[in-house]
């Protein structure tokens, strides 16, 4: 029984207030959870809004901003070193998504890859922001590629692999992403303004 009334069980497995202010984010808002296990890479470029939590081993790096009411869960990696990636307010991230803002030539074989190789041997072929809008869900698995918007409310399914433009309020899911129906949005709507209003 001693071993579960630890730290990790007391809410301590999260960086502290303090510490939070040490990290060097660009800005931070208030009831921010960032696990100690997270990585994260160039925080003078990252804005994190309110009540925002990050799960264990999530590596964050580059421009990023992420807007208040967010969960990104385990295992997730956000790389903006290219461009930025925007993940708007009550958006979520299920366990190990991935969203890139760049992509190396798998294709044409016209230079070196990897991150060991100075740039001047390589081509990045897709490079580009990323934006997902207000109320997106994102299933487990899941890919996003660079350039792409994903509309407000959309879902996007389980080992999805998303790229371009997808319409707000629509269920995306497969390899690649497809539309599969739409999502209803009066009652998420509703409850948004509900818990804005009592907060």
């Amino acid at each position: 029984m001693g071993l579960f009334q630890g730290k990790h069980f007391m809410g301590t497995s999260f960086l502290s207030k303090t510490e939070l202010a040490k990290t060097g984010f660009k800005k931070c808002g208030s009831n921010v959870s960032i696990s100690r296990k997270c990585s994260i890479y160039s925080p003078g470029k990252m804005v994190i809004g309110d009540n925002v939590r990050i799960d264990d081993f999530c590596i964050l790096s580059g421009d990023i901003r992420v807007g208040s009411y967010v969960h990104i869960a385990a295992y997730c990696a956000l790389y903006a070193q290219e461009a930025n990636i925007n993940i708007s307010d009550f958006a979520g991230l299920s366990a190990r998504v991935s969203i890139y803002t760049f992509s190396d030539d798998y294709v044409f074989g016209l230079s070196l890859t990897n991150p060991t190789i100075p740039d001047k041997f390589k081509i990045k072929l897709d490079k580009g922001p990323v934006t997902l809008g207000k109320h997106v869900i994102v299933g487990a698995g899941s890919i996003i590629l660079p350039n792409t918007v994903i509309g407000a409310g959309a879902a996007i399914g389980a080992l999805s692999l998303v790229r371009g433009e997808v319409d707000p309020w629509t269920i995306w899911k497969g390899n690649p992403a497809k539309s599969a129906g739409r999502r209803r949005s009066d009652r998420i709507l509703k409850l948004e303004k509900e818990l804005l209003k009592n907060r």
